[in-house]
């Protein structure tokens, strides 16, 4: 299961499975950003795993300068076909979240829809928190959208399938030594592909001390995408607005 997201983000049943990541989604959660923060025109934004570019495309319509970095070569010529037939410019940059360098500085990081937690060691996955820092001008904001794992935990739907455009999908979860597996089986004309994820769960409070422990500072915890207080035992998401 090591690395399983090189391979999985790299398929077109990816986008498949995730189809319900949508627009709208990704507008709501744009508007909260925008409600939160104060930014001005041309403002540096780096979103760090962009994916097909939902965010990024947003930030751009709103005249801001947008750098995008994903590790999937799929996801990112998706995002950027996207972007170039609106003729938006943004710069999309194809590289590993936890080694990347750029000269430039940010007036804002974005790591949106859980795009956190894939790595075996916990010291490689706030390597993340570690590059947003760094890239971010002094007082500039992290934002941090994950699933609340105590709700995740507490309202876990082991087994799910559905059938979509000609195929059947079927999804196993279970949680083991501290990680939210699953297993995803895409059955179609009589042949079956499987695929695994695997994502660590950390706590509200292991996060928080993280980001503190790494120098920022935290100003707001919503708990969905419209901006609903936070709750460990009844919010799905968890929505950190952190100043460098």
């Amino acid at each position: 299961m090591l690395e399983w997201y090189k391979e999985w983000f790299n398929t077109p049943e990816y986008l498949n499975v995730y189809r319900h990541r949508n627009d709208e989604d990704a507008l709501k959660l744009a508007d909260l950003i925008f409600r939160v923060v104060n930014l001005k025109l041309k403002s540096r934004v780096l979103d760090m795993a962009c994916g097909t570019g939902r965010h990024s495309i947003i930030f751009a319509e709103r005249g801001m300068e947008v750098t995008a970095i994903d590790l999937s070569e799929n996801l990112l010529s998706i995002a950027n076909s996207s972007a170039e037939k609106l003729n938006h410019h943004i710069r999309f940059i194809n590289a590993d979240l936890r080694n990347f360098s750029l000269e430039k500085k940010f007036d804002i990081a974005l790591n949106l829809f859980t795009s956190f937690g894939y790595f075996e060691e916990d010291e490689e996955n706030f390597k993340i928190f570690e590059q947003a820092y760094f890239h971010l001008k002094k007082n500039g904001i992290f934002v941090f959208d994950y699933f609340n794992s105590k709700y995740l935990a507490n309202n876990l739907l082991e087994q799910s399938s559905e059938d979509l455009d000609g195929f059947r999908l079927i999804q196993q979860r279970r949680i083991r030594n501290k990680r939210i597996e699953k297993r995803i089986v895409i059955q179609k004309n009589g042949s079956e592909k499987e695929y695994m994820e695997s994502v660590k769960l950390y706590s509200y409070s292991e996060l928080i001390d993280q980001l503190n422990k790494i120098g920022f500072n935290i100003i707001k915890t919503f708990g969905g995408f419209a901006g609903t207080n936070f709750n460990e035992e009844t919010s799905p998401r968890l929505i950190i607005f952190a100043k460098r």
